[in-house]
Formats: structure tokens, C-alpha cells, sequence
């Protein structure tokens, strides 16, 4: 819930699941001193009168305000990265008017920003600004930055990007194609190459968003999540499209045969080793869930694990109206989903991560989407930036904060209840929990051996009451809280809740 103004009354959250749950399987889990997040059920076999809460960030300051004349009403698509002592911000600043313009602001700890003068690119006769991109005789529609930490980049291209524009094909077709940049320093860009990395499909043209290009240290490639159009099936080429709804457009095929295909706004990846060869397009894989109308994909690995690949969409719904004199049709908010692999998501969170909330002005089409980058600004937080009232003159990037790891927990109600893992093997001689409880609750923990059998010494009796709030507990039983005796050792876990939200766990 928030004020009108759009800061935070209480942050908000919401369930999904409830009771006696088990997941049938009993591989054993490999997991070494890896943080593991209960976004899912990866870790976890059954658990009784448990359920998963996904948590909504809360909305603060502020961060960046239209205050600058190369700024308009569509300064969009934000990444947000902390690089050593600095954060540093890219956003699309101009789009009303060729060409399109992105600049730059930094921060110290993730709250006050500003925009340097960076004397980079001249706009009105001065090059006093903050104006990053574009070059002379380039242009870009929206540009998505990263730091290379492959091992392997150069020093002038430790900083990477892609940009997107618009073509004219040989058949007089316009397609979208994507152009590679670097960078030493994250402020001065050139192409590296001539041509595009990337070509649209003239079947599947779009690019139109804010396409997403990442380092992938786990998979050990260069990923592109970008702007899709279908989803069952492309047409095939020399298709002209005749008809349009909300969902579904018709195709005349080159044999004048006339089909009607779904037509939603999607996600797809492309895979590369040196980010100049790309694999070919493959739409993302969402387990099954409803289609929806989702880009501006914001996929952001967890900084504090990198396996884990996190997606903040736009959803659009196409034919929804709030405000009857507005120009057009459509609304939006911000769902969560998330990947192990980087391929396949899980959305079984549909409801929203961010609402629109009570403004207004943020019931249109435009009105928010989450830049890429979820970053820590203090202990106990961590910070992603999103567009709020976007297209109005009160548009601006505002901070949302969520906890440290807080992005979903496993919740007990005071009556109790039990979570029981799969059986795991782990290395390190510390437990630690990131949890929450009231003062009336409590986390106790039970290490089993395989076969369900407390294990001496670290039975639930064994283990004193935990309650409070905090982001590493280190666990210790009556004699103890050293591991290292079971370090390697198939074990199991059995952890007892009462009115308490258990986050995240580690060996170390």
C-alpha cells in the first residue's frame, strides 16, 4: 500500500501457496556453500501448513527526475549496476525527437544520484551534459549496458552494450536489428562491428523494447533476452499480415492461403561465446503458465548468486482502460519469474510484483517497468529502479527496496509448521539463515541423516529457540554450532517455523 505521492505506507506481499505440500523425488542436492533462495521447491521434499509469500518491493525516493532539457517524459529502460565503490546508472533520456538519447548518473550509495557533466556529446551547442550516446553517424533506440566479467574481454571492451534500430529490408520490409558496442570506461562507446549482431526474423520483427545483454559466468556465454512477437508458430517468409487483434493476427501465406496465429508480446534468447556469433532465436520456456503479454524483460542475474537468473517483465494487457481520457488502450504492472538455467522460467508467481498503485497517473499502458539491476545499498537491502508515471510530466525513475534475499520466503503461521529438505551434501562448518519471526516465534533446526534419523547432537531438541530478524543467524545446537564433521556427508534438514518467514539458507 502507498500514499499518492507513491512512498510507502507498508510493503506489500501476497501468497501462493498453502498446506501439506511434497514433491515426490529424492535426488540428492549438491550444494557446497551456495546460497540457496526459497523462491521454489529445488531444495525443499514436503512441508506441512507452510506457504511461499512473494514479497513486493517497497516504493522510496525518487532516484532520477526529469530536469534536464534532453530529457522528455519517455526517459525509460534504466540499468543500474554497482561497480566497486560507485553505482552507476544508464537511461534512455530522450525519445520524442531523433536522435535518441541516453545518458548517465552515478551514486555513492544507491540513493542520491547525479548527473555528471561529462563533456562527451554535444546537444544544443554544449557539451555540458550527461548525454553518453549516441556517437556521430550512430543512433540507437535503446541501449542496454553490462560489465564483461568473462575473464577473457579486453580492457577496451570490459564494458559492453547493444543497441537497436530499425531496417529496411530488400523486400521493403521493416526489421529490427540489434548493434554490438564497447567501451573501457562505460561512458565512451564505439560499434564493434560494422554490421548488426543481430537481425530480426522479417516473419518475427520486432526488437521495439529495452533487449537485455548479459554475462552468464555459470554458463560460461554471452546471453540476449529481447523482444518477441509469437509464440505457436512463426508464419513462414513471404507471409503478409492482413489483420490484427489484441492476440491474434491473420496471415496471408505465399500460397494465398489466409491463417490466424497468436500474436503476443514475448521473450527470446540468443546464446553467444564471443558476442559476435549468435546462436539462433529460441523463445524463453515459462513451464506452462497463462500467456501473457510480457517485454521490457529486465532480466537481472542475482548478485548474490549468479546461477540464479531473475526477470522482472512488463505485463501488458492490450484491451484494459482505466482512465477513459487517456490516448490509449492498455495497462501494465511488473510480474516476477526466475531461471536456474537461463532458458526455462518458473511463473508461478502470476500475480503482480509491482502494482500500479493508487496514482492515477500509473493506470496507462506506459506507466511502469523495472530497469535491469538488483543491487545491495545497505546490509540488510538490496534496491532495483523502476519507471513510475511514465509519458506524464511526472515521470521519474523512483528505488524500490526489497530485503536482502527478500524477494519470496517459506511462511509459518503461529500455530507451527515444518519444512523437511531433500537430502543434501554440503561443505563448510557454519549454518546460517536470513529469517524473520515475531516475538512470539521461532526457527528451530534438525540435522537428519539420510534416511530421516536425527543425527546426535543436532536434533530439534538439541537446538535453541531462534527469533528475531536477521540476515545471517549462524545456527547452533546445545553443543555447538561446528559442522565440519558432516561437511560431505549426506544429510537432511528439518526445519520447525511458528510465525516466522525463513528466506534464504548457506553452508559456510
Amino acid at each position: 500500500m502507498q500514499s499518492r505521492t507513491g512512498f510507502p505506507l507498508l510493503a506489500g506481499m501476497f501468497l501462493f501457496l498453502a498446506g501439506s505440500t511434497e514433491v515426490t523425488g529424492s535426488e540428492v542436492r549438491h550444494l557446497g556453500g551456495s546460497l540457496q533462495l526459497f523462491l521454489d521447491d529445488w531444495l525443499v521434499e514436503s512441508s506441512d501448513n507452510v506457504r511461499r509469500v512473494l514479497h513486493r518491493p517497497e516504493r522510496r525516493e525518487a532516484a532520477i527526475r526529469v530536469d534536464r532539457p534532453w530529457e522528455d517524459i519517455y526517459m525509460y529502460n534504466p540499468v543500474v549496476i554497482k561497480d566497486g565503490h560507485r553505482y552507476r546508472m544508464w537511461y534512455r533520456a530522450k525519445y520524442l525527437a531523433r536522435p535518441f538519447l541516453t545518458a548517465y548518473a552515478e551514486s555513492l550509495d544507491g540513493i542520491h544520484w547525479v548527473k555528471p557533466n561529462l563533456g562527451l556529446i554535444e546537444f544544443d551547442g554544449s557539451r555540458n551534459n550527461n548525454i553518453i550516446w549516441p556517437i556521430a553517424g550512430a543512433d540507437g533506440r535503446s541501449f542496454s549496458v553490462f560489465k564483461d566479467e568473462n575473464p577473457d574481454a579486453p580492457t577496451d571492451a570490459r564494458y559492453k552494450a547493444i543497441t537497436n534500430l530499425n531496417e529496411i529490408t530488400e523486400s521493403g520490409k521493416r526489421r529490427a536489428v540489434i548493434y554490438g558496442l564497447a567501451s573501457p570506461d562505460g561512458l565512451r562507446w564505439r560499434h564493434l562491428h560494422k554490421e548488426p549482431m543481430l537481425k530480426a526474423l522479417e516473419e518475427d520483427p520486432q526488437f521495439d523494447s529495452h533487449n537485455i545483454a548479459l554475462w552468464d559466468p555459470v554458463r560460461r556465454h554471452y546471453a540476449i533476452y529481447a523482444r518477441g512477437w509469437y509464440r505457436k508458430g512463426l508464419p513462414p517468409p513471404g507471409s503478409e499480415r492482413v489483420g490484427r487483434t489484441a492476440d491474434t493476427v491473420t496471415m496471408k501465406l505465399p500460397s494465398g492461403e489466409s491463417r490466424e496465429m497468436t500474436h503476443i508480446r514475448d521473450i527470446r534468447r540468443y546464446v553467444s561465446k564471443d558476442f559476435a556469433n549468435w546462436s539462433p532465436q529460441e523463445y524463453i520456456g515459462l513451464g506452462g503458465a497463462p500467456m501473457e503479454h510480457l517485454y521490457k524483460n529486465s532480466a537481472t542475474p542475482y548478485y548474490r548468486d549468479p546461477g540464479l537468473l531473475l526477470m522482472f517483465p512488463k505485463r501488458f494487457l492490450p484491451t484494459r482502460k482505466a482512465d477513459p481520457d487517456w490516448e490509449h488502450i492498455g495497462l501494465s504492472d511488473i510480474v516476477f519469474m526466475f531461471s536456474r538455467d537461463g532458458l526455462n522460467f518458473d511463473r508461478r508467481y502470476m500475480e503482480a510484483f509491482l502494482r500500479p498503485g493508487r496514482d492515477p497517473l500509473a493506470w496507462h499502458e506506459r506507466s511502469i517497468h523495472v530497469g535491469t539491476g538488483l543491487v545491495p545499498t545497505g546490509e540488510r537491502e538490496m534496491s532495483l529502479y523502476f519507471i513510475e508515471h511514465g509519458k506524464t510530466a511526472r515521470m521519474s525513475i523512483r528505488r524500490g527496496v526489497l530485503r536482502v534475499d527478500g524477494l519470496a520466503s517459506l511462511r509459518a503461521p503461529y500455530s507451527g509448521g515444518t519444512v523437511l529438505t531433500r537430502p543434501l551434501t554440503f561443505s563448510g562448518s557454519r549454518l546460517v539463515l536470513n529469517y524473520s519471526t515475531s516475538a512470539a516465534g521461532r526457527v528451530r533446526v534438525e540435522v537428519q541423516d539420510e534416511t530421516g534419523a536425527p543425527l546426535p547432537g543436532f536434533g530439534m531438541e538439541d537446538c535453541p529457540e531462534i527469533y528475531g530478524d536477521e540476515i545471517e543467524r549462524i545456527v547452533a545446537w546445545r553443543t555447538g554450532s561446528d559442522l565440519t564433521s558432516l561437511a560431505g556427508r549426506t544429510v537432511r534438514l528439518r526445519i520447525e517455523m511458528k510465525d516466522a518467514d525463513l528466506f534464504s539458507l548457506r553452508f559456510r
